[in-house]
Protein backbone atom coordinates (compact mmCIF):
# COMPACT_ATOMS: atom_id res chain seq x y z
CA UNK A 1 0.00 0.00 0.00
CA UNK A 2 0.77 3.65 -0.33
CA UNK A 3 2.11 5.76 2.51
CA UNK A 4 -0.48 6.27 4.56
CA UNK A 5 -2.61 9.96 3.65
CA UNK A 6 -3.10 12.48 5.80
CA UNK A 7 -5.84 15.21 4.77
CA UNK A 8 -5.48 18.34 6.72
CA UNK A 9 -7.75 21.68 7.00
CA UNK A 10 -6.53 25.03 6.46
CA UNK A 11 -8.21 26.41 9.12
CA UNK A 12 -7.02 24.14 11.97
CA UNK A 13 -3.09 25.69 10.84
CA UNK A 14 -0.56 24.21 12.64
CA UNK A 15 -2.41 22.20 15.57
CA UNK A 16 -1.06 18.51 14.48
CA UNK A 17 -4.23 17.17 12.97
CA UNK A 18 -5.20 14.65 9.79
CA UNK A 19 -8.65 13.16 8.73
CA UNK A 20 -6.76 9.41 7.64
CA UNK A 21 -8.46 7.69 4.82
CA UNK A 22 -7.51 3.85 4.09
CA UNK A 23 -4.26 5.03 1.84
CA UNK A 24 -1.39 3.00 3.75
CA UNK A 25 -1.50 0.17 6.37
CA UNK A 26 -1.42 -3.28 6.35
CA UNK A 27 -4.92 -4.47 5.89
CA UNK A 28 -6.03 -7.06 3.26
CA UNK A 29 -9.09 -7.91 1.67
CA UNK A 30 -12.25 -5.87 2.32
CA UNK A 31 -10.13 -4.19 5.23
CA UNK A 32 -7.75 -3.24 2.75
CA UNK A 33 -5.48 -0.24 3.53
CA UNK A 34 -5.46 1.65 7.38
CA UNK A 35 -8.29 0.08 8.55
CA UNK A 36 -8.28 0.99 12.60
CA UNK A 37 -11.23 -0.36 13.76
CA UNK A 38 -10.77 -2.27 16.91
CA UNK A 39 -14.84 -3.69 16.19
CA UNK A 40 -13.87 -4.75 12.74
CA UNK A 41 -13.69 -8.73 11.78
CA UNK A 42 -10.23 -7.88 10.32
CA UNK A 43 -7.05 -8.88 11.60
CA UNK A 44 -6.37 -7.28 15.30
CA UNK A 45 -2.44 -7.46 14.75
CA UNK A 46 -3.10 -5.60 11.80
CA UNK A 47 -5.67 -3.11 13.24
CA UNK A 48 -2.94 -1.86 16.18
CA UNK A 49 0.02 -1.65 13.30
CA UNK A 50 -2.29 0.62 11.47
CA UNK A 51 -3.44 2.54 14.83
CA UNK A 52 0.62 2.82 15.68
CA UNK A 53 0.95 4.42 12.01
CA UNK A 54 -2.05 6.35 11.90
CA UNK A 55 -0.56 8.49 15.17
CA UNK A 56 2.99 8.21 14.08
CA UNK A 57 1.41 10.11 10.75
CA UNK A 58 0.17 13.12 12.92
CA UNK A 59 2.00 13.31 15.98
CA UNK A 60 4.86 11.13 16.47
CA UNK A 61 5.88 10.08 19.94
CA UNK A 62 2.16 11.09 21.02
CA UNK A 63 -0.26 8.64 22.90
CA UNK A 64 -3.25 7.89 21.00
CA UNK A 65 -6.98 8.16 23.03
CA UNK A 66 -10.24 6.88 21.54
CA UNK A 67 -13.42 6.08 23.06
CA UNK A 68 -15.56 3.44 22.60
CA UNK A 69 -18.52 5.13 20.47
CA UNK A 70 -21.81 4.35 20.44
CA UNK A 71 -24.01 7.28 18.37
CA UNK A 72 -24.30 9.17 21.75
CA UNK A 73 -24.32 12.67 22.04
CA UNK A 74 -21.57 12.03 24.88
CA UNK A 75 -18.41 13.67 25.43
CA UNK A 76 -15.30 12.14 27.13
CA UNK A 77 -12.57 15.00 29.21
CA UNK A 78 -9.11 13.25 28.44
CA UNK A 79 -6.35 13.83 31.21
CA UNK A 80 -4.60 10.67 30.78
CA UNK A 81 -4.73 7.64 28.71
CA UNK A 82 -6.53 5.08 29.41
CA UNK A 83 -6.28 1.44 28.49
CA UNK A 84 -8.19 -0.15 25.26
CA UNK A 85 -10.01 -2.92 27.03
CA UNK A 86 -11.75 0.51 29.42
CA UNK A 87 -12.42 2.87 26.96
CA UNK A 88 -15.60 4.94 27.92
CA UNK A 89 -18.71 4.75 26.04
CA UNK A 90 -18.57 8.28 24.27
CA UNK A 91 -18.58 9.90 20.59
CA UNK A 92 -16.44 12.81 21.58
CA UNK A 93 -12.99 13.57 23.13
CA UNK A 94 -11.36 17.20 24.73
CA UNK A 95 -8.12 17.66 26.30
CA UNK A 96 -5.82 20.43 27.03
CA UNK A 97 -2.82 17.92 28.11
CA UNK A 98 -0.01 18.02 25.40
CA UNK A 99 1.38 14.82 24.07
CA UNK A 100 -2.48 13.07 23.83
CA UNK A 101 -3.86 12.88 20.21
CA UNK A 102 -7.26 12.58 20.31
CA UNK A 103 -9.16 9.58 17.55
CA UNK A 104 -12.42 9.04 16.41
CA UNK A 105 -13.42 6.27 14.16
CA UNK A 106 -15.76 7.06 10.99
CA UNK A 107 -17.11 4.66 8.33
CA UNK A 108 -19.36 7.64 6.39
CA UNK A 109 -20.48 9.07 10.19
CA UNK A 110 -18.86 13.13 10.22
CA UNK A 111 -15.59 13.34 11.98
CA UNK A 112 -15.30 17.07 13.23
CA UNK A 113 -12.08 18.19 14.69
CA UNK A 114 -11.71 20.92 16.78
CA UNK A 115 -9.32 23.33 18.46
CA UNK A 116 -8.93 27.00 20.15
CA UNK A 117 -4.54 26.58 19.55
CA UNK A 118 -4.69 30.30 21.92
CA UNK A 119 -6.20 28.23 24.81
CA UNK A 120 -4.22 24.86 24.17
CA UNK A 121 -7.53 22.71 23.92
CA UNK A 122 -8.77 20.77 21.02
CA UNK A 123 -11.56 17.97 20.66
CA UNK A 124 -12.96 15.34 18.41
CA UNK A 125 -16.26 14.32 17.65
CA UNK A 126 -17.82 11.44 15.35
CA UNK A 127 -21.31 12.89 14.51
CA UNK A 128 -23.77 9.85 13.05
CA UNK A 129 -27.02 11.31 12.37
CA UNK A 130 -27.89 9.72 16.02
CA UNK A 131 -25.27 12.03 17.64
CA UNK A 132 -25.83 15.20 15.10
CA UNK A 133 -29.91 15.16 16.13
CA UNK A 134 -28.89 14.76 20.19
CA UNK A 135 -25.77 17.43 20.18
CA UNK A 136 -22.39 15.88 20.37
CA UNK A 137 -21.07 18.47 18.58
CA UNK A 138 -22.59 21.45 21.13
CA UNK A 139 -21.06 19.23 23.84
CA UNK A 140 -18.34 19.03 22.10
CA UNK A 141 -17.96 22.80 22.39
CA UNK A 142 -19.29 23.25 26.05
CA UNK A 143 -16.24 20.91 27.20
CA UNK A 144 -13.84 22.77 25.55
CA UNK A 145 -15.14 26.29 26.75
CA UNK A 146 -14.95 24.35 30.74
CA UNK A 147 -11.19 23.58 29.74
CA UNK A 148 -10.55 27.07 29.15
CA UNK A 149 -11.07 27.48 25.60
CA UNK A 150 -13.58 30.53 23.96
CA UNK A 151 -16.21 29.39 21.28
CA UNK A 152 -15.58 32.68 19.59
CA UNK A 153 -11.87 31.15 18.80
CA UNK A 154 -12.69 27.73 18.27
CA UNK A 155 -12.13 26.25 15.03
CA UNK A 156 -13.72 23.32 13.76
CA UNK A 157 -12.99 21.02 10.67
CA UNK A 158 -15.44 18.75 9.15
CA UNK A 159 -13.77 15.64 7.35
CA UNK A 160 -14.80 13.06 4.74
CA UNK A 161 -18.28 11.68 5.21
CA UNK A 162 -21.22 10.31 3.19
CA UNK A 163 -22.57 13.03 1.29
CA UNK A 164 -26.09 14.04 -0.12
CA UNK A 165 -26.22 12.70 -3.05
CA UNK A 166 -24.75 9.12 -1.66
CA UNK A 167 -27.37 9.24 1.34
CA UNK A 168 -31.02 8.35 0.71
CA UNK A 169 -33.14 8.32 3.82
CA UNK A 170 -36.60 7.67 4.22
CA UNK A 171 -39.49 10.12 4.77
CA UNK A 172 -39.51 8.66 8.14
CA UNK A 173 -36.29 9.82 9.13
CA UNK A 174 -36.95 13.07 7.46
CA UNK A 175 -39.66 13.75 9.95
CA UNK A 176 -37.91 12.92 12.85
CA UNK A 177 -35.81 16.04 11.78
CA UNK A 178 -38.62 18.05 10.70
CA UNK A 179 -40.23 17.59 14.00
CA UNK A 180 -37.05 18.73 16.36
CA UNK A 181 -36.90 21.77 13.60
CA UNK A 182 -38.78 22.84 10.86
CA UNK A 183 -36.14 24.74 9.37
CA UNK A 184 -34.02 21.02 9.16
CA UNK A 185 -35.99 20.61 5.97
CA UNK A 186 -32.98 22.37 3.98
CA UNK A 187 -31.09 19.67 4.59
CA UNK A 188 -33.15 17.33 2.54
CA UNK A 189 -34.11 17.25 -1.26
CA UNK A 190 -36.77 14.90 -2.82
CA UNK A 191 -35.43 11.40 -3.85
CA UNK A 192 -37.52 8.61 -5.12
CA UNK A 193 -41.32 7.92 -3.81
CA UNK A 194 -40.81 7.56 -0.03
CA UNK A 195 -37.40 8.83 0.13
CA UNK A 196 -34.64 11.77 0.54
CA UNK A 197 -31.49 12.43 0.48
CA UNK A 198 -30.00 13.75 3.80
CA UNK A 199 -27.17 16.19 3.39
CA UNK A 200 -25.23 15.55 6.59
CA UNK A 201 -22.34 17.68 6.33
CA UNK A 202 -24.70 20.52 6.01
CA UNK A 203 -26.88 19.77 9.38
CA UNK A 204 -23.25 19.48 11.04
CA UNK A 205 -21.85 22.67 9.76
CA UNK A 206 -25.11 24.47 10.89
CA UNK A 207 -24.92 22.68 14.47
CA UNK A 208 -21.44 24.30 14.96
CA UNK A 209 -22.21 27.77 13.26
CA UNK A 210 -25.54 27.75 15.27
CA UNK A 211 -23.57 27.32 18.59
CA UNK A 212 -21.03 30.59 17.93
CA UNK A 213 -17.97 29.14 16.94
CA UNK A 214 -15.02 31.14 14.97
CA UNK A 215 -14.81 29.16 11.80
CA UNK A 216 -16.22 26.31 10.46
CA UNK A 217 -14.59 24.47 7.35
CA UNK A 218 -16.23 21.48 5.80
CA UNK A 219 -14.18 19.63 3.05
CA UNK A 220 -16.76 18.31 1.33
CA UNK A 221 -14.88 14.87 0.55
CA UNK A 222 -17.83 11.93 0.04
CA UNK A 223 -16.69 8.92 1.28
CA UNK A 224 -19.19 6.69 -0.42
CA UNK A 225 -17.89 7.28 -3.91
CA UNK A 226 -14.05 7.58 -3.21
CA UNK A 227 -13.80 4.37 -2.69
CA UNK A 228 -9.62 4.04 -3.22
CA UNK A 229 -9.73 6.84 -0.43
CA UNK A 230 -12.33 6.14 2.11
CA UNK A 231 -14.09 3.08 3.56
CA UNK A 232 -17.57 3.21 4.04
CA UNK A 233 -20.10 1.45 5.81
CA UNK A 234 -23.40 2.46 3.39
CA UNK A 235 -21.23 0.92 0.58
CA UNK A 236 -20.70 -2.37 2.13
CA UNK A 237 -23.92 -2.96 2.71
CA UNK A 238 -24.96 -2.19 -0.73
CA UNK A 239 -22.49 -4.81 -1.39
CA UNK A 240 -23.90 -7.24 0.90
CA UNK A 241 -20.29 -6.91 2.03
CA UNK A 242 -19.18 -9.03 5.63
CA UNK A 243 -17.40 -6.41 7.14
CA UNK A 244 -16.22 -2.68 6.45
CA UNK A 245 -13.04 -1.03 7.42
CA UNK A 246 -12.75 2.20 9.48
CA UNK A 247 -10.50 5.56 8.85
CA UNK A 248 -9.24 7.69 11.87
CA UNK A 249 -9.46 11.58 12.72
CA UNK A 250 -6.83 12.79 15.16
CA UNK A 251 -6.29 15.93 16.88
CA UNK A 252 -3.92 16.51 19.43
CA UNK A 253 -1.32 19.44 21.16
CA UNK A 254 2.33 19.49 20.74
CA UNK A 255 4.54 21.20 23.01
CA UNK A 256 4.01 22.96 26.13
CA UNK A 257 0.71 23.07 27.47
CA UNK A 258 -0.99 26.45 26.30
CA UNK A 259 0.99 26.71 23.02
Amino acid sequence: MTDVEVIRATSLGGVPHGFLGRRGGVSTGLHAGLNVGLGSTDDREAILENRCRAADAVLPQATLVTVFQVHSPDVETVTAPFAEDQRPQADALVTDRPGLLLGILTADCVPVLFADAEAGVVGAAHAGWKGAIKGVTDNTVAAMEALGADRARITAAIGPCIARASYEVSDDFFWTFAAVDPENERFFSASRPGHQQFDIEAYVAARLAAAGIGRVEALGLDTYTQEERFFSYRRACHRDEPGYGRQISLIGLAGASGQ
